[in-house]
């Protein structure tokens, strides 16, 4: 299965059927922005939807980088950037095809992963891995959606239910660097949850 269409994604847009977002920046961004656990670099924001973590991190003396491959996204975003007089690089592109000229000192995953169909979860985790500068950072939201049809084999979504074992496989030792648990739970109105978890590239 191919998974959601870049027209699927669009068309969701325009009918503002996007029950994932909350209308605001993430918790978990501000927290990371607070404690100085992500600092002012060049980052790239895959799957940037809305753009209100572009517009943030734009804000905060980041150099940003915002890919979506939905046009009424992108749209989203510029109107964010352009209400508070912000600049960001925006691209609109498949994140499974597309590579930059140069590589990202950290990268702000929250919902591109979750959006894509499990089978095409491995070539996205490369991209994210050809992304990143040696050493770089990805701050990463994993999606907690866990559906009744689970305990079946169902595989339901978007957005899909990012297991933490899943993610351990699918970003693993020693290629990524992991930090202990537990980690930190952020909520949703609309009954999600993600898992925080900051991953360094290594090898």
């Amino acid at each position: 299965m191919a998974g959601p269409t870049r027209e699927f994604w669009q068309k969701r847009f325009q009918a503002d059927d996007t029950p994932w977002d909350r209308g605001a920046v993430n918790p978990q961004l501000g927290v990371w922005l607070a404690s100085s656990a992500l600092q002012p670099c060049r980052i790239l924001v895959p799957g940037c939807g809305s753009g209100y973590e572009v517009a943030a991190l734009a804000a905060a003396g980041f150099e940003v980088t915002a890919l979506d491959y939905a046009p009424e996204a992108l749209g989203r975003t510029r109107t964010q950037l352009d209400a508070a007089g912000l600049k960001a690089t925006l691209v609109e592109a498949d994140a499974l095809a597309w590579q930059p000229e140069r590589a990202f000192e950290a990268i702000y995953e929250q919902t591109c992963l979750c959006a894509l169909y499990p089978d095409q979860w491995r070539d996205y985790a490369d991209q994210l891995h050809r992304w990143l500068a040696p050493d770089g950072t990805l701050y990463a939201l994993f999606m907690q959606l866990l559906r009744p049809g689970a305990a079946a084999g169902a595989i339901e979504g978007p957005p899909y239910h990012c297991d933490i074992n899943a993610m351990r496989a699918l970003f693993p030792e020693p290629r990524w660097a992991w930090p202990k648990p537990p980690y930190p739970r952020t909520t949703h109105p609309r009954g999600l949850a993600e898992l925080a978890v900051v991953l360094e590239r290594r090898s």
